[in-house]
């Protein structure tokens, strides 16, 4: 039965790279990544197709049932450096399979509520935790397992959410017109188990210097590792000797000298476990694990970059959130507004496409900040363009413009992080937790916030200024990101010198030859 543990820790164990391989088993952490899309994000942006029904159900105002999805993301995105620390602590395929249970158990009981604060509960908190130890540590983990094709991959792979809205939302709809809201937002919460095998798919990976082959381990720290490898060892050498002693009885032989053998390899096994051990105290010595770093909080860039992501997610959700009704406001006949999403998330495909396509060429491999500040300004113009518009095909070319963009900058704005611009790869999974948590409290005031002035004004344009106006604002912090990185602010940019495994082995490595 050890054996077999053994076998099944390595198949679905980390793997050791001497290199990011831009491929191998991040194929699989890459449709692993789309599916978690399609169930995370995608079915939050189609909860607005029950937002009469939620209306009707509970007698609640717009502000009121936008608060569902405004506590979710909070929930989300608070819970950001939580996700961080979990999956330095227990690892990717642990917090996504435990994320992918509270998704499922929290949709499956919204449809049993009564009222609409049991919705801030089930939804809101208990399935708003759940995507983010989901989605945060998959995008993570995709982001390790490539260098040259991280662009173009994360953004293949984050269509996910476009083809839920898609293709989902419709279904959805005319399921719900079938069965009634409370069952439909059952069966999406059966469905949304699918997270939990993604979450067994997630091989981490381990980047260590040494000869160009692959390797697979079933732990994450080098005592782990090659603690398999003595294991492996000790299971083979005790194979052999069955078959020896086998061998010997049948041949009439002593089988002393095989119990010897045995007695002598267990002997220079504990002897290597022992000298491992005091090679593992001192590599921890040098390069402490550091559950969550907060360094990058003393440098300007990755200031300047999470005050974009704050202000910028103002203008992420309500537009989905309202768009019927704006629709409906104008004088389109609510079936056809019902294609308004499905324009934007056709739309929004294309863009995450597109901009995967553009960031993997050569010429903007340096700019990709500049690439993320262009498209943040055509979005701020796309939400204008909604308040001016009054017929269908108007606010149709806005809903595909608008899709197109706001799939540039979803796409990539976490991916972001990554680049020597903003933070870089080696502390992307400390950053991604605290710029989501930034994230968080935009995420919580801006359904509502929508919400409320189109309670005031009575007209669903409104909720499109505020989204225009904090992406605006997001794009001037934006803009400041480069020059902060080159220390053209008053933030510092320096970064707290630390030792490395890598650069240790690097050393050791330079020092002999």
């Amino acid at each position: 039965m050890t054996v077999w543990g053994s076998r099944v820790k390595r198949c679905m164990g980390p793997i050791v790279y001497t290199a990011p391989p831009d491929g191998g088993w991040g194929w699989v952490v890459a449709v692993s990544f789309f599916l978690v899309e399609v169930f995370t994000y995608g079915v939050i942006k189609s909860l607005g197709i029950f937002l009469q029904d939620l209306m009707g159900e509970f007698g609640e105002s717009n502000s009121r049932v936008s608060w569902i999805i405004s506590i979710c993301v909070f929930v989300m995105a608070f819970t950001a450096p939580l996700a961080s620390v979990m999956t330095n602590r227990f690892g990717f395929q642990t917090v996504v399979m435990i994320g992918g249970l509270l998704v499922s158990i929290g949709t499956i009981a919204s449809g049993f509520t009564k009222s609409i604060n049991e919705m801030y509960i089930t939804i809101g908190l208990v399935a708003g935790l759940g995507y983010c130890l989901t989605f945060l540590p998959t995008i993570t983990l995709l982001s390790q397992y490539f260098s040259h094709r991280r662009s173009l991959v994360t953004a293949v792979a984050s269509t996910g959410e476009s083809f839920s809205v898609f293709a989902l939302a419709p279904a959805f709809s005319a399921l719900r017109d079938c069965i009634g809201w409370r069952y439909t937002l059952v069966v999406i919460g059966a469905l949304q188990g699918i997270i939990i095998i993604c979450g067994v798919l997630l091989r981490p990976i381990i980047i260590r210097p040494g000869p160009a082959t692959e390797k697979e381990t079933d732990g994450l720290a080098d005592k782990e590792l090659k603690a398999l490898n003595t294991e492996e060892e000790y299971y083979s050498k005790e194979r052999d000797s069955k078959l020896a002693h086998r061998y010997s009885l049948s041949s009439g032989e002593s089988v002393n000298s095989e119990v010897q053998s045995l007695h002598h390899q267990e002997k220079e096994m504990e002897k290597d476990e022992e000298t491992e051990e005091k090679d593992e105290k001192q590599t921890q010595t040098l390069s402490p694990q550091k559950l969550l770093d907060f360094s990058m909080l003393r440098e300007g860039s990755f200031i300047c970059y999470a005050l974009f992501g704050l202000f910028a997610t103002l203008g992420f959700f309500a537009p989905q959130l309202y768009i019927i009704e704006l629709s409906v406001n104008r004088g389109v006949m609510r079936h056809r507004a019902a294609h308004m999403l499905s324009a934007m998330a056709f739309a929004e495909i294309f863009g995450r496409l597109s901009i995967g396509w553009v960031l993997g060429r050569k010429l903007f491999r340096g700019r990709k900040p500049l690439v993320l500040l262009g498209c943040v300004v055509l979005l701020c113009l796309v939400l204008v363009a909604f308040t001016l518009v009054w017929e269908f095909w108007g606010l149709a070319v806005c809903c595909g413009f608008y899709g197109f963009f706001i799939g540039t900058v979803s796409s990539t704005h976490i991916p972001m992080l990554a680049e020597e611009d903003v933070v870089g790869i080696e502390r992307m999974s400390s950053a991604v937790g605290l710029y989501v948590f930034i994230q968080s409290f935009a995420g919580l005031a801006g359904p509502p916030l929508g919400g409320v002035l189109v309670d005031l004004t009575q007209n669903y344009g409104s909720a499109f200024y505020s989204c225009a106006v904090g992406m605006s604002l997001g794009a001037v912090f934006l803009g400041l990101v480069r020059p902060a990185k080159r220390g053209l602010l008053c933030c510092s940019t320096t970064r707290p010198q630390s030792i490395s495994y890598y650069s240790v082995c690097k050393s050791e490595t330079l020092h002999l030859l």
